[in-house]
């Protein structure tokens, strides 16, 4: 499990596996989500411009209201 050491600043450098994980590179920002049982979360912060297009390919018609709910009830049987 990589770890690694605080400087008197606060400071840490993050081990190489984990910059290979979150895919960062220099420059990058991080967000970090600290959980009622005392764990934090690191993830990698995103511009919203960076989401622009995510979507683009995935529907290529408009979708009917029966058709979400006919998605939805066999979404709900899977569980």
């Amino acid at each position: 499990m990589p770890e690694s050491t605080i400087t008197a600043k606060g400071q840490t450098t993050l081990p190489r596996d984990v910059r290979r994980a979150l895919h960062l590179e220099p420059g990058d920002r991080l967000r970090y989500m600290v959980l009622d049982n005392g764990e934090v979360r690191i993830s990698r912060s995103r511009p919203v411009s960076s989401l622009s297009g995510l979507l683009k390919d995935r529907v290529t018609r408009p979708v009917s209201l029966e058709e979400m709910d006919e998605a939805i009830a066999g979404g709900a049987l899977d569980e």
